[in-house]
């Protein structure tokens, strides 16, 4: 799909220097441009780049000048990162266009679904399901019975949602995302492990996001619970009854177990280990490969560390766990001059 600089533009309320008639159809980076390509100018370090670079549109700050000629129509805007950012979600919209159901996938008569949905080829939806408008489902995507999708939510290929989990609007599920499977329940029974049985659901809130591979496990009773703008990265695995608040956000292959509470607006890094039945407070961050062993109850805090513990007390401590070794030889030596000192013999008075 073509777009002139006129166009783009318009959409960014920009000015063209250059041709406003020249076509791109697509985008690249600035030290990667070809012609018909756009791209922008943001960061000072890639500006040698602006005027060698084969991109037809180049778009740039309002305050960028010019040291020598450059070839491309250029675009001024406010902000050219959140500009470029904005045609990325556009152009990424364009390319996620896709309505109607295609065939060999599988809807249940006792199904709705609203307008200009999505059901890719081999797609099952179950019974009694509910699917909101421009809901998009991709090939070989699973949605048990009784789940309730809103508007405006993508389910890519491989996509396994079970029975009676109910998902927000404008979601995303990545490829090999799980959600609704069996939370982790054995109580111990003559030296066995006796299942016990998760009724409960998955509820996911609005603006959720979650990465390839991850897992979100069922309710043993009750719900699990991801609140509004949670973003979760690949390969993390949510417990039962984990209740995650809004818009925190947690990196690859961390693991949360069994009913957690995790507060709004937490930074949680990669590989960090949390247990359960245990409450972490609102903002807190949680640096990478941390082990999260006890509550959390300050708001704000950032810890690190496993077991983890304040970050300032963290960074003091590891200062003296590398001198570890150098402080070992230096007590050594002073327990050889004590022992030393004690041999000697003392003259008499």
């Amino acid at each position: 799909m073509e777009f002139t600089a006129s166009q783009i533009s318009e959409l960014l309320q920009g000015t063209v220097e250059g041709d406003p008639n020249v076509k791109v159809s697509r985008l690249a980076k600035i030290e990667e441009g070809v012609s018909g390509s756009l791209t922008f100018l943001a960061n000072p370090v890639y500006t040698a780049f602006v005027y060698d670079t084969e991109a037809t549109i180049v778009i740039i700050n309002n305050d960028f000048i010019p040291e020598k000629p450059v070839k491309a129509t250029l675009i001024r805007v406010e902000n050219a990162y959140l500009s470029f950012a904005k045609l990325l979600e556009v152009y990424n919209t364009i390319q996620r266009d896709k309505s109607g159901i295609e065939e060999y996938s599988f809807i249940d008569p006792s199904s709705s679904y609203g307008t200009n949905v999505y059901l890719g080829a081999f797609s099952y939806i179950g019974k009694n399901v509910k699917l909101g408008n421009r809901v998009k489902v991709y090939p070989h995507v699973f949605i048990g019975d009784n789940c309730e999708i809103g508007d405006d939510s993508t389910f890519f290929p491989g996509v396994r949602i079970y029975s009676d989990c109910i998902i927000g609007n404008s979601c995303t599920f990545h490829s090999g995302v799980i959600i609704g499977a069996d939370g982790f329940g054995f109580g111990p029974n003559n030296g066995n492990y006796k299942k016990i049985a998760q009724i409960g659901n998955v509820i996911i809130k609005d603006y959720v996001e979650i990465g390839a591979n991850s897992t979100v496990d069922r309710a043993t009773l009750g719900s699990t619970i991801i609140h509004k703008g949670v973003k979760l990265d690949n390969l993390i695995q949510i417990g039962h009854n984990v209740e995650i608040g809004e818009n925190t956000v947690i990196a690859a292959q961390t693991g949360v177990a069994g009913s957690t509470k995790i507060g709004s607006n937490c930074m949680i890094g990669g590989q960090v280990g949390i247990v359960g039945h245990i409450t972490i407070a609102d903002g807190v961050k949680v640096a990478a490969q941390s082990g999260i062993g006890n509550s959390i109850t300050n708001a704000d805090e950032v810890v690190q560390g496993s077991p983890a513990f304040n970050i300032s007390d963290f960074k003091r401590t590891y200062v003296l766990f590398r001198k570890l070794p150098e402080l070992e030889k230096k007590i050594l030596e002073l327990q050889k001059k004590i022992a030393n000192l004690s041999d000697t013999p003392t003259s008499p008075l």
